[in-house]
């Protein structure tokens, strides 16, 4: 099997993709006034590296109330081991809960899982799945960078593998990000 090693470009794209994604996530608060306090809160808890109590915050909104953005942000927190244990199984499906619902940067998160194997059986139609998604739903700011790293998952592919990862993508939902987002 094919394994991808990204030259330091690649790496440094990645850590900045990191990078926005955090950023992204601390600045949205849009969702009903009640989630939007907690959601701040919590973005406000992750910001100063308090991770155990961002993860107090997050969780209920992202299990009860079902909200992207803090299913996100368990994601990353999971990925990373930030406030919790270490699993990238629970990263994986926290963004696979966010993904789903269309938000752009887990649906690109997701995505960079399934092309590393992370929590997730290595699958680069997926990982090229999500990561159209999500390319498709990012600002402008965004775009570019994450566009590259969905070109290097399709240079591991076949023609019939992208084309494949397309049409899957065409039923999958992505939010359109606003250019007043603060990305």
């Amino acid at each position: 099997m094919l394994k991808l090693v990204f030259p330091e470009t690649h790496r440094s794209l990645l850590a900045r993709s990191a990078a926005l994604l955090l950023a992204a996530l601390a600045l949205l608060t849009l969702a009903s006034p009640a989630s939007a306090d907690a959601l701040a809160a919590g973005a406000a808890a992750f910001n100063r590296e308090d991770y155990v109590r961002a993860a107090a915050i997050f969780t209920p909104l992202a299990e009860v109330e079902k909200e992207a953005r803090a299913q996100a942000y368990l994601g990353f927190m999971y990925q990373n081991g930030r406030g919790v244990p270490q699993s990238y199984e629970e990263g994986a499906r926290f963004y696979r809960a966010s993904a789903e619902q269309g938000f752009p940067p887990a649906q690109y998160m997701l995505g960079l899982m399934y092309d590393k194997g992370q929590g997730v059986p290595q699958d680069y139609v997926l990982a090229y799945m999500w990561v159209t998604l999500g390319v498709a739903g990012a600002s402008p700011k965004e775009r570019p960078a994450w566009t590259r790293i969905r070109d290097a998952i399709a240079s591991k592919m076949s023609l019939a593998q992208r084309s494949l990862g397309q049409r899957l993508a065409l039923n999958k939902p992505t939010l359109r990000v606003p250019n007043s987002w603060p990305w």
